[in-house]
């Protein structure tokens, strides 16, 4: 049976206060974690290690402050993920920007922050510096070894992705940012998503340290820094097991030995794990409004894909425990349904669970990741609250539940 890091008095009392659904992350599991990663990391030379965690996993100002807190930098990709940085008094190169098409605005932000830059595309070098007409101190690029790797069905295949420089492309514009005055280098991919192949991220380990023995042979360039990326995987299906963050550490290390140590090159080995550092450990807790009988069973419930797009938009399995039930003799199977006037707006599909009935509280695991974050108002649907079940056992509230009056908030009526 899955284990909750809260009990079913605890959800009935919570129930009881703020109407559902609601989302909860666990503050626990979320320290336990990112201090087993730094740990696991702890080999690093040169530099050091430093995971950036990835904002658009979870963008609550109270998360990546406990993260930052934690000795986390902050990996954004937006002007409001900028301005959450900024709002927590986060700057210089705590920050890690990574550019993908993104408004002059947004780099003047970044800019303003000292965040480091990552630049996606080799045409945004010259944007950047016809702007400023200087460039940053520090540079990094992203890499995108095309055939070299085979992405999955979240991120897609290298080829065909929008994501990065050529390697052509790469070498040449490390010598032109060398050029327009750039001090410091870093590198950085990112090619895949919620992988539990230790061996995966081996290999573009791999790949990137020979890259940076590449540059420094050919165009003098010592790195600063090396960002594997993130896109580590988490065990959603029972079946499947988490990845052993030693194991991961060592295989990378003998690559750092193997690649890097013989040329005498020394860098700093970052990564930007989001889904890793929250994803177990954030819970959807929602009701069930209604059971029906059509050609199958379904199980309706108060959250919808508007509140986790996850399963709608991958095919995502998400486990569901229901409470006050014994969850190990499951009896029936069924659908379990949003509200929204769409068919896919699904948790399950054909779930076996036990016996449930109107009224019955449903959580839905391992959401601490692209759950809130990719919510929306389709059907004039509200965003949710969240809670936060700090370590000493209280729901702390960190987002209150949209109202209508959110919801209107930027209309102009035209009979006012």
């Amino acid at each position: 049976m899955r284990k909750l890091p809260f009990s079913n008095s605890q959800i009935k009392e919570l129930v009881s206060k703020h109407k559902t659904p609601f989302y909860i992350y666990d503050e626990r599991g979320i320290t336990a974690f990112s201090e087993d990663l730094q740990n696991a990391f702890s080999w690093v030379n040169g530099f050091g290690y430093k995971n950036y965690f990835a904002v658009k996993a979870l963008p609550n100002p109270n998360i990546v402050k406990l993260l930052y807190d934690l000795g986390m930098g902050v990996d954004t990709s937006s002007m409001a993920e900028l301005v959450i940085a900024e709002r927590l008094g986060i700057r210089g190169e705590d920050i890690m920007f990574t550019a993908n098409n993104v408004p002059i605005e947004e780099f003047e932000k970044a800019r303003a922050l000292g965040a480091i830059i990552n630049f996606d595309d080799i045409t945004h070098l010259d944007f950047y510096y016809k702007h400023f007409d200087s460039m940053p101190e520090t540079v990094c690029f992203r890499y995108n070894p095309g055939a070299l790797k085979e992405g999955n069905e979240i991120i897609g295949n290298p080829l065909e992705a929008k994501y990065g420089l050529t390697k052509e492309q790469l070498f040449e514009a490390y010598a032109s940012a060398k050029e327009y005055g750039a001090k410091r280098f870093g590198l950085h991919t990112m090619i895949v998503s919620n992988m539990l192949d230790v061996a995966y991220h081996q290999d573009t380990a791999k790949i990137l340290f020979e890259l940076a023995v590449e540059l420094k042979n050919r165009l003098d360039i010592d790195l600063e820094f090396v960002n594997l990326g993130g896109g580590l995987g988490i065990p959603y299906k029972p079946d499947e097991k988490p990845v052993d963050l030693e194991v991961l550490s060592r295989s990378i290390q003998r690559e750092y030995e193997r690649v890097v140590v013989p040329h005498n090159l020394s860098f700093s080995v970052v990564t930007e794990y989001g889904r890793a550092i929250t994803g177990p450990y954030g819970y959807l807790v929602t009701a069930v409004l209604h059971t029906m009988q059509k050609y199958k069973k379904y199980i309706g419930v108060d959250a919808s894909m508007s509140n986790l797009m996850r399963p709608a938009l991958y095919g995502a399995y998400h486990h569901i425990v229901v409470l006050e039930k014994d969850n190990n003799e499951p009896t029936e199977t069924c659908d379990v349904v949003g509200s929204l006037c769409e068919n896919n707006d699904k948790f399950a599909i054909d779930r076996l669970l036990p016996k449930i009935k109107t009224g019955d509280i449903l959580v839905i695991c391992d959401v601490g990741a692209h759950g809130h974050a990719m919510g929306f108002q389709y059907n004039g649907k509200l965003r949710s609250a969240e809670f936060l079940l700090t370590k000493n056992g209280e729901f702390k509230q960190i987002r209150r539940a949209e109202t209508l009056d959110d919801y209107f908030a930027t209309v102009n009526l035209l009979n006012k």
